[in-house]
């Protein structure tokens, strides 16, 4: 018996509209243009940014999400903890309502939002990856696969492991530097129409848009 366990067909287009794959839940959080959230996706108190996608079962809590952000299916950005200097570790503590044991404890969910994930512009965040409440994510940086990010992580650096470490850098430092000197994620859309060719050739995005001098 064969099983579709990649979620289903990926779309051949999207719209300035943000494209919501049913069932997703969505609480107070904002949407770029050409986002795209697919099934099964939960995003709570977040921001994603314009072209930014979600893949199945992504989780955001209090996560800010930049431009042209990529996120693999099973990724867990700002996972909400627990108070764990009380005698419980429980949520009825905080949650007490849902238990009928009284009202709830809302400086949990204060002290939550406190500790926002920030993720810039152009990062890949891979399948199954966590990325803990407080952490910084540079622009353009890799996530790989089953990460579990602890710490900051700079621009352009590829991470792994558990908890994440630097494994190699994306480019080098120069070349880093020039393309993130383009701010490229803030051109228009008829913009990166235009110049679509150089987004296939390093060089030539190199040579045209950011010159070594």
């Amino acid at each position: 018996m064969y099983i579709e366990s990649y979620g289903p067909t990926r779309i051949d287009s999207l719209s300035p509209e943000p494209t919501l794959h049913d069932p997703v839940h969505i609480t107070e959080s904002n949407l770029g243009r050409w986002t795209d959230v697919r099934s099964y996706a939960r995003v709570s108190e977040s921001t994603l940014d314009d072209y930014s996608y979600l893949m199945e079962r992504v989780q955001l809590d209090y996560t800010s999400v930049g431009k042209f952000v990529s996120v693999a299916s099973d990724a867990r950005l700002g996972p909400t903890n627990h108070p764990i200097t009380r005698p419980t570790a429980h949520h009825f503590s905080y949650r007490a309502a849902m238990y009928d044991l009284g009202s709830d404890d809302e400086t949990v969910f204060e002290w939550r939002s406190d500790h926002p994930v920030t993720i810039g512009h152009d990062v890949w965040i891979g399948h199954g990856a966590t990325i803990l409440p407080g952490v910084e994510i540079g622009n353009g940086a890799v996530i790989a696969a089953g990460s579990v990010v602890t710490d900051d992580v700079s621009p352009y650096t590829v991470v792994a492991g558990v908890p994440a470490s630097v494994i190699r850098r994306r480019f080098a430092p120069e070349i880093a530097a020039r393309i993130e000197s383009t701010e490229w994620w803030h051109w228009s859309h008829e913009t990166l129409s235009e110049r679509i060719a150089a987004f296939r050739d390093l060089e030539m995005f190199l040579d045209m848009y950011a010159p070594s001098d």
